[in-house]
């Protein structure tokens, strides 16, 4: 019995993060990113002057940052496949440059990615979604410096190929609580906005 199940685990273990890694990254992109989100709600509201003892989940947002995994998925997917086969192998100066084009050029793209999906989805204009990415840009990029380097050396060095999106989306989940609340608490400005507007 117990070979039986650790053969359907293994078996299991290599469509996963085989013939269907693209899936199975774009999944656990999602579910993470909604789990992430789910926290940054309670944090938001345990902290909130107006909370009351009373919590509901926002599930319009739940739903909106979902996507926003989801579309995420497939981009993790990609880059971590161009990056292998740009620069192969786990040598010191090869992990080095890795994580220097993480930080320029797949960071850079990644934040701006998630702040348009999600304001888009959350039927913000492009302006609103301009001017509050410009306020909170250099916040945000600063804290990927303070997180993702240390996180990238573990990866580049250690972590086989198929498994470091996962890797990556485990360690996304608690850095998309801080990326939640930093969206959440300037949703209301988008508002007040759209009202001086109208």
């Amino acid at each position: 019995m117990r070979k039986l199940l650790f053969d359907l685990i293994k078996k299991s273990e290599s469509r996963l993060f085989g013939k269907y890694l693209l899936i199975t990254n774009t999944v656990s992109s999602g579910f993470l990113m909604f789990i992430g989100e789910a926290a940054a709600q309670r944090i938001n509201n345990y902290y909130s002057k107006e909370n009351n003892g009373e919590f509901k989940y926002d599930n319009e947002k739940l739903k909106q940052l979902t996507v926003v995994g989801l579309s995420q998925g497939p981009l993790h997917h990609y880059t971590y496949l161009w990056m292998e086969r740009l620069l192969p192998g786990n040598a010191k100066k090869t992990v080095f440059k890795k994580i220097l084009a993480d930080q320029f050029i797949v960071s850079p793209v990644f934040i701006v990615h998630y702040f348009y999906t999600a304001f888009f989805l959350a039927g913000s204009s492009f302006k609103d979604t301009v001017d509050i990415l410009r306020k909170k840009f250099l916040t945000i990029y600063l804290a990927d410096w303070m997180v993702w380097p240390p996180t990238q050396l573990i990866n580049f060095f250690f972590v086989p190929l198929k498994y470091r999106v996962l890797y990556i989306n485990m360690i996304t989940t608690f850095y998309n609580v801080f990326l939640c609340y930093v969206k959440n608490k300037h949703e209301p400005e988008i508002e007040n906005g759209r009202e001086e507007r109208s």
